[in-house]
């Protein structure tokens, strides 16, 4: 037996409909046969189309197409926010644990004869999306060994929790730990609180921005340690070129007196279908003042395989 939802959201669209066409309606019969057909599709351009249409061959009867248009409208933001209710609905109800989407990603290489290399590249991204707060973490490691001797062996992880003022302004929280024994140190303890701004947020083009003190502490490879306050910037942006051509590029910088750490990625992503994607990418590391025997700009290059769930 059909459900009572079901009947009204059949029921309710020609209800308006009713209730909006004026008494002395005059408007000809496959005009508003030609409309009632473009309104039960429930596209809103195709409605618009329509009843400009119909406007400039009927105009003794504009009054009523408003009309019928106007009702379309409302019936359509009526839905909407029910939909919007449901959805917000669904959220409060979920445990922390659940909603949450993320990205794998990992890459291998490996070369033999006159050198032998094995690298390997992995990352971990998750994000869950609420009402009022969102959560993020990212995991990175990079390892790489050359003839026997290990080359690279870098691990990043980060937790960002953001808390939505508006649909553009945000503050946030952030928790880092990095290693990087080849930079000088084999940890490094980052946190910082600030506010973010969603400057562009488009289905093509993103871009954020955020920005706030910070407190750093760094554990060196020579048994030395050092803490500072220092200010943290950072922006992330993506640009959907083609239907499976994105640009992405993520940078962050801590400032201090005594030093400037600055990060940099930026990737190229080809869709491959199935949630899966190829990303080609460079990154820069800067460091104004590593230890002795240290270089202060570190880049690398990784070709790697992306899974969405």
């Amino acid at each position: 037996m059909p459900c009572f939802s079901s009947i009204a959201s059949r029921t309710l669209p020609a209800l308006l409909l009713a209730a909006a066409v004026p008494a002395h309606a005059q408007l000809p019969q496959p005009v508003r046969d030609m409309l009632e057909a473009a309104i039960a599709t429930g596209d809103a351009q195709k409605v618009a189309t329509v009843a400009e249409i119909a406007r400039a061959t009927n105009p003794d009867d504009i009054a009523e197409i408003d009309t019928l248009e106007q009702a379309f409208e409302a019936e359509q933001r009526q839905l909407a926010a029910q939909e919007t209710a449901a959805k917000r609905e669904a959220i409060r109800e979920a445990g922390f644990f659940e909603n949450w989407s993320g990205e794998g990603e990992i890459g291998a290489a490996r070369s033999s004869g006159n050198s032998s290399t094995t690298g390997l590249t992995a990352g971990l991204k998750l994000a869950r999306e609420g009402i009022d707060w969102e959560h993020r973490i990212r995991a990175r490691a990079d390892y790489q060994r050359s003839n026997g001797v290990t080359t690279k062996e870098q691990y990043l992880a980060a937790y960002q929790p953001r808390y939505n003022l508006s649909p553009v302004f945000f503050a946030y929280g952030l928790a880092q730990y990095e290693r990087d024994r080849f930079q000088g140190f084999s940890a490094r303890y980052s946190g910082s609180v600030g506010a973010g701004y969603r400057v562009i947020d488009t289905e093509t083009v993103e871009l954020t921005v955020e920005a706030g003190p910070a407190y750093r502490r760094t554990e060196f490879v020579d048994g030395t340690s050092d803490g500072s306050i220092s200010a943290f910037a950072g922006l992330d942006a993506g640009w959907q070129i083609a239907e499976r051509i994105a640009l992405t590029q993520e940078a962050d910088a801590f400032l201090d007196s005594g030093n400037i750490t600055l990060t940099s990625l930026t990737g190229l992503e080809a869709g491959l279908g199935a949630g899966l994607r190829a990303r080609l990418s460079y990154g820069v590391e800067y460091d104004s003042d590593p230890l002795a025997g240290a270089v202060s700009t570190d880049t690398l290059s990784r070709f790697t395989l992306i899974y969405g769930f």
